[in-house]
């Protein structure tokens, strides 16, 4: 047992590891672009969360008109009209209404400050701001024009950043005037967080609901504290939001994408289908029900789920990118290819799109509209200052391996070998998904004319005795799949898998009679290495995303810093729900482990320690009982072991377990992180 590091080591690394998450599939989750949406919309302005937003919209600018019927033919004018009339007469609707925050006695001083609000409404921010600093002359400590010169900076701090400045410095003087009005902090909060000022708004929105709770500030509250990844107090806020206010499929929604970031699915699919009886209509709820569902491996119900929200809008495009993620993840390209070829027509720069597109080409064998595909993702150059993305980053691997592939089209697999034939630099980048920054390197030849693409095929082209064989290999493919939550069963990666155990029986049967093997074009002697180098070949051309390689292939430089293959089995709050059902036996094999440390380095402390293993149950528990040694303060390893079966006495190292308590600023820093 060792101490372990603050800072986790990251490998972006698939290679040839006999655990169970050696060809893991890194799936696509929905949290990225919502918490993007998140920050982009908060509570500030419209889009397609229309009732989100509105529901956001302070009370004091909702005015109801009382002789304007709904349906109404012609439709009611708008409350906010430029007519110099209309906007008097708002402003005495709004006196009557009691909308006017901080009203003082005088009536007449009401109607200016009330003129002022309706401006603000009407989105004339810019006169609602001269006209509460003229009231501002007369009477500089007239808060509800204070407020009001507030909300309108506000309203303008999306078209400059100074805005937001001047809000903040007015509402502060409200706070300081009045601190017991509760819409003034949710105002503050409402500046504060598209600044990422977030623990400050969080402050404000706790203040607010200590003054007055409402269903509003609950969920306000809550979707900040999602972003802030803390989902246990998000969900909490949303169910008290619910609570007050039980009509509220956003807020639903919300409650349940806690569950889904957490790793609690199950929980996740109620929640979203408890959106879905408040609104039948819900898109985002379909696509997120999807997406859990998707990430269970329940293929069937997330693509129902997904032609659900596709029948209310054909136009959605993230339930076209994560449908066709989905089915490239399924081993349905085909399909998956009409998905982003749908996705590209509506938004031609989408780079999850393009990527998966020329992604889904090349493992179908179509190189030349797979690497045309990959070289527009490439033109996208990510702005200065602006953080790449992932489809960037790993383009230009995907893009030189695919022309490696082409240029070997015609040539029998056993032929060449990438492990030999791709620089060492080139493959340690790309395993560890490096910016594309090699020096020295030469590109890999374009595409040549005479190499034609793969012919697509169907089943019944081949003859019976080969349909055979492709109808075992899948049936042998299957047996190889994790009946666990988690792992989304993938029909291409089945028949690869299939096929490389037909290989390998049939390398085995000609070995007995022939001991020798053809590789690179040599013959010589059978090893143990030659039949995991079948799987691994079979592996590649399966899914040509990611880099399976063999470590001791690898520059020696790179090696020496180490390659592992890295597992969160729970990070905070977020469960790996692949691994939940082994979390008992790693916990107790800890537990073994740590009074094995604490009888050589604690002799004394060992009672304590044993009574104390008893009562834990999560893994947060576990830090506190190796807090005793300085080494041991911030974390802890546990090695495995594992017997030779040919040097008896030896052993190998087998799995590490790594519980670390590393970003303490983090609401919920705990983590148990498993390397192979």
């Amino acid at each position: 047992m060792a101490a372990s590091s603050r800072t986790p080591v990251v490998v972006a690394l698939v290679v040839l590891c006999w655990c169970p998450v050696g060809f893991a599939t890194e799936f696509f989750s929905s949290l990225t672009l919502f918490n993007s949406e998140l920050h982009k919309q908060g509570c500030s302005s419209l889009s397609e969360w229309e009732e989100y937003a509105a529901d956001c919209e302070s009370t004091i600018l909702q005015l109801e008109d009382p002789d304007c019927e709904e349906g109404r033919n012609p439709p009611c004018e708008s409350v906010f009209s430029l007519n110099a009339e209309k906007i008097l007469n708002q402003a005495k609707l709004f006196i009557e209404q009691k909308k006017i925050p901080f009203p003082v006695e005088d009536l007449s001083i009401n109607e200016e400050l009330a003129i002022g609000y309706v401006l603000i409404g009407n989105g004339l921010y810019d006169e609602a701001i001269k006209h509460f600093s003229l009231l501002l002359q007369s009477d500089p400590e007239l808060v509800s024009a204070i407020y009001g010169r507030g909300m309108a900076y506000g309203k303008k701090s999306l078209q400059d950043i100074k805005n937001a400045d001047l809000a903040l410095y007015e509402l502060n003087r409200v706070v300081a005037l009045e601190p017991n009005w509760p819409e003034v902090y949710e105002q503050r909060a409402e500046i504060l967080s598209p600044l990422s000022r977030i623990s400050e708004a969080l402050s404000d929105l706790t203040k607010a609901i200590q003054l007055q709770p409402s269903a509003r500030l609950y969920r306000h509250r809550g979707t900040l504290l999602f972003i802030s990844e803390d989902y246990v107090a998000a969900m909490e806020d949303f169910q008290q939001s619910l609570e007050l206010k039980r009509n509220q499929p956003i807020a639903m929604l919300y409650k349940g994408l806690t569950f889904f970031h957490r790793g609690m699915l199950k929980e996740a699919i109620d929640t979203f289908k408890e959106a879905l009886k408040l609104k039948s209509d819900f898109i985002e709820a379909y696509k997120s029900l999807g997406q859990a569902y998707r990430e269970l491996g329940d293929f069937e119900s997330a693509m129902e789920s997904f032609k659900k929200a596709l029948m209310l809008n054909q136009n959605h495009i993230q339930s076209l990118q994560l449908r066709g993620m989905m089915l490239y993840h399924h081993g349905s390209l085909q399909e998956a290819i009409g998905n982003f070829k749908r996705c590209l027509q509506l938004e031609p720069y989408n780079e999850v799109c393009q990527y998966m597109k020329g992604l889904s080409h090349v493992a179908m064998g179509q190189f030349y509209e797979g690497i045309k595909a990959q070289t527009k993702v490439m033109l996208n150059d990510p702005l200065l200052g602006q953080k790449a993305s992932s489809e960037y980053l790993k383009v230009k691997y995907l893009r030189e391996y695919s022309r490696y592939l082409h240029s070997h089209l015609d040539v029998p697999v056993a032929e060449y070998n990438v492990d030999l034939d791709l620089p060492g630099n080139f493959k340690n980048h790309w395993a560890k998904n490096l910016p594309f920054l090699i020096e020295g390197y030469e590109e890999q030849p374009g595409l040549q004319p005479h190499i034609k693409d793969v012919l697509p095929q169907n089943l019944d082209s081949y003859s019976s005795q080969v349909q055979k064989l492709i109808c075992t290999a899948d049936h042998l493919g299957a047996l190889m799949q994790y009946d666990t939550p988690g792992f989304l069963p993938n029909k291409r990666i089945h028949r690869a898998m299939g096929l490389a155990s037909l290989e390998v029986m049939q390398a085995m049967q000609r070995t007995w009679s022939n001991s020798k093997v053809r590789v690179n074009g040599k013959t010589r002697q059978m090893q143990w290495r030659d039949m995991f180098d079948i799987a691994v070949k079979w592996r590649r051309i399966a899914d040509p995303d990611q880099p399976v390689l063999w470590l001791d292939q690898m520059p020696a430089r790179s090696l020496s810093r180490g390659f592992n293959n890295h597992i969160n089995l729970i990070r905070g709050q977020i469960i790996n729900i692949r691994y939940l059902a082994y979390f008992d036996s790693i916990l107790d094999f800890i537990k073994d482990r740590i009074l094995v440390y604490h009888g050589a380095y604690n002799p004394r402390g060992l009672p304590e320690v044993r009574q104390a293993l008893e009562k834990v149950k999560k893994v947060e528990d576990l830090l506190p009982i190796m807090k005793f040694n300085s080494k041991t303060r911030d974390g802890f390893t546990v090695n495995s072991k594992v017997a030779s079966v040919r040097d008896s006495g030896a052993e190998f190292d087998g799995f590490t377990i790594t519980i670390t308590g590393d970003r303490w600023d983090h609401p919920v820093p705990h983590r148990m992180v498993v390397a192979c």
